[in-house]
């Protein structure tokens, strides 16, 4: 089996990527590190590539999308580039999907596209979208993008292609660097003030 997984080389794709060894691993990456499970690791612009004779991606039966822009910690980033990361390069990889033989999509939003904060206990997947600033309202309009565009594509209606959107909440694990790693170092910290 051929999965071609965007974001690869991110954390997400690093660690994924050791539990998907059965399958003959391709990538689409802003980075191209050369590692023993991954056969090739190709650039954006090879998938716009792929529309003309030229394009030597080769045929795919999965794909996962996984390359983002996550929360920025520093407060440096500007609302568009979340948009034109998290909504564009969902939009681009979609369109790769359904113009290919691929017959499964694999999107992973956030659990930020549907709300920033849990009323009660559970979140369920009818909650009504509400989500508060551009890396949620970013998300959400990608996964938008691919609904509307599975409601018209004639073999997403069949069946015959397969999507599935995951909202993950925050994921953690060996080479993390989101928030949960600031909280690490203020226990650190206050742990060493208060052993020395």
């Amino acid at each position: 089996m051929k999965v071609l997984i965007t974001g690869i080389h991110g954390f997400v794709g690093t660690n994924l990527r050791k539990y998907l060894q059965h399958a003959e691993l391709y990538g689409i990456d802003i980075v191209r590190p050369v590692v023993p499970e991954v056969v090739k690791t190709f650039c954006w612009e090879a998938l716009n590539a792929q529309a003309t004779p030229s394009g030597d991606l080769p045929g795919f039966d999965a794909i996962i999308h996984l390359a983002g822009k996550a929360h920025d910690l520093r407060n440096e980033a500007l609302a568009q580039e979340y948009f034109n990361v998290n909504t564009g390069l969902t939009q681009q990889a979609f369109d790769f999907f359904l113009a290919s033989a691929a017959h499964t999509f694999i999107f992973f939003s956030s659990v930020i596209a549907v709300t920033d904060c849990v009323v009660g206990h559970i979140l369920t997947e009818d909650v009504i979208p509400t989500p508060k600033g551009p890396y949620g309202e970013s998300k959400i309009r990608a996964e938008e993008y691919i609904l509307d565009r599975c409601a018209i594509d004639p073999y997403c209606v069949s069946g015959k292609k397969k999507v599935y959107i995951l909202r993950p909440c925050m994921i953690h694990g060996p080479g993390n660097k989101g928030n949960l790693n600031l909280l690490y170092n203020v226990v650190k910290k206050r742990h060493s003030l208060a052993s020395g």
